[in-house]
């Protein structure tokens, strides 16, 4: 997929206008689709704010935000793509219609990858007529900046369709991580779900605020993880031997019942202790304007991550 030079986004919410965002600055020709009304002037407005996070992070020089056409139909969107990246809302019933009527009109060599954070790529080729080129394709949010982009296929997708997915993936500066096996929810959001529900129980009985869980983990573990990710960051805990002595030491601690994977139940009580607790972290502060302030610091920290971390295996 490295000479792609045409994409159709179909679905242009908060993921889709990262993707576009993205491959706007990677020099690409986009092609989107929403039949939400405003859908266009909204995107625009997006990728116009994000612009100088784009460039602060590098782009093509052919990046041009005049490269992005709207259309009306589904049609119109995919049948002259390259790739195709589906970013509509999270139910099988309106993905599957949705992909259906793209898989009709696509080229035979284009490779649908599918936004979704939990559906598997099998249950998204069900009823198609070409269910091999549909996977999964996870990014996170931001879209235009996080390289991360989980890759899954079904049990109608091989091995070269991946290959080539993870080649056009990489052309746009991300890092495709190829899961061989489909599980629901992938990998990441699997992760991430186990934290937000130990700190759902946390706000719920009173041990801490939700400033407090964040203070955890940004003065803690998040600075950590952003270098080396929890695998390695424990190999160092075990000092000299490393792993093993880590395993040995700390190991007995798993079999208790610190931790409540189980999520509460999201009493209304429970809902306005988070949201009172974001809504007073935030202050009187815009949430574009803390969308800004995160994004100029992810750019500054992937750039720590390259220096120190520049071994990565994807």
């Amino acid at each position: 997929m490295k000479n792609t030079t045409t994409v159709a986004v179909i679905g242009t919410g908060v993921i889709g206008n990262g993707w576009i965002g993205r491959f706007l600055a990677q020099g690409l020709d986009v092609i989107a689709f929403d039949p939400a009304e405003g859908a266009e002037q909204k995107t625009r407005n997006v990728i116009a704010q994000v612009w100088p996070s784009l460039k602060d992070l590098g782009m093509a020089e052919d990046a041009s935000q005049d490269r992005l056409t709207f259309v009306s139909t589904i049609k119109e969107a995919v049948q002259s793509a390259d790739f195709i990246q589906e970013n509509v809302p999270e139910r099988e019933d309106i993905k599957q219609k949705v992909l259906t009527e793209i898989d009709q009109y696509a080229k035979p060599d284009a490779i649908i990858g599918s936004s979704t954070s939990g559906i598997m790529a099998t249950t998204l080729q069900q009823g198609l007529t070409h269910p091999g080129r549909v996977i999964v394709a996870h990014p996170f949010n931001p879209v235009y900046i996080l390289p991360l982009v989980e890759l899954v296929g079904g049990e109608a997708t091989d091995a070269a369709l991946m290959e080539r997915a993870k080649q056009f993936y990489q052309s746009i500066q991300m890092k495709p991580l190829i899961i061989n096996k489909e599980i629901e929810g992938h990998v990441a959001d699997r992760l991430m779900e186990a934290l937000w529900r130990e700190a759902l129980h946390l706000v719920n009985d009173g041990i801490v605020t939700t400033e407090e869980v964040d203070a955890a983990i940004i003065y803690g573990a998040g600075l950590r993880w952003a270098q080396m990710g929890p695998f390695l960051t424990f190999h160092l805990a075990g000092g000299e031997q490393g792993m093993r002595h880590m395993l040995e030491q700390f190991g007995p601690a798993l079999k208790k019942p610190w931790t409540k994977l189980e999520a509460p139940e999201l009493t209304d009580d429970l809902k306005e202790k988070v949201i009172d607790g974001c809504e007073s972290h935030a202050g009187d502060v815009p949430i574009s304007e803390l969308e800004n302030k995160r994004n100029e610091f992810l750019v500054k920290l992937l750039d720590l991550v390259e220096d120190y971390w520049p071994q990565s295996k994807i």
